[in-house]
């Protein structure tokens, strides 16, 4: 099992949260298992579009509420964003995020993931963003010690 180290950082604007989740994304390599906690409105679009933005991807990030699965193109790997807040069951779903766990060649996103994560591993890297102020979040990044490289200059 993986050691995991935590990360936590005041971000006093919706500029800086994204510059964070950029950075994430400029270092990401395909493979890495994200999951995005956060309440309603939390800043979790936000964080996505940062990301994807950071991963080289000039694709338009929106939730995926209702379609459940929003898929990007980057040049090195493509993001996969899962947002499972309106399921209780997810189904065949749950086999789609089994075979994507799998590929080096996805960075997966899961919001809500409550309902999957039986088929989650254990080390996967953990993002909670907390409401601190109108723009203001709080962030906690808790990620086993071999993503490193995703947090070094962060």
């Amino acid at each position: 099992m993986n050691d995991y180290k935590t990360i936590q950082k005041d971000l006093t604007s919706v500029k800086l949260t994204k510059e964070f989740a950029s950075a994430i994304g400029c270092r990401a390599k395909g493979g890495e298992i994200i999951e995005l906690i956060s309440d309603l409105g939390g800043g979790k679009t936000t964080f996505v579009k940062g990301l994807v933005q950071g991963a080289g991807s000039n694709d338009v990030v929106t939730s995926p509420s209702f379609s459940l699965r929003n898929d990007y193109r980057a040049p090195r790997f493509n993001i996969a964003h899962f947002d499972f807040y309106r399921l209780e069951d997810p189904g065949l779903l749950s086999e789609m995020i089994a075979e994507i766990v799998s590929d080096d060649n996805i960075l997966l996103i899961i919001e809500w993931a409550q309902v999957v994560t039986h088929v989650l591993p254990d080390d996967r890297i953990r993002i909670t963003l907390k409401v601190a102020g109108e723009e203001k979040r709080t962030i906690l990044v808790e990620y086993p010690q071999d993503r490193e490289y995703l947090f070094l200059e962060n």
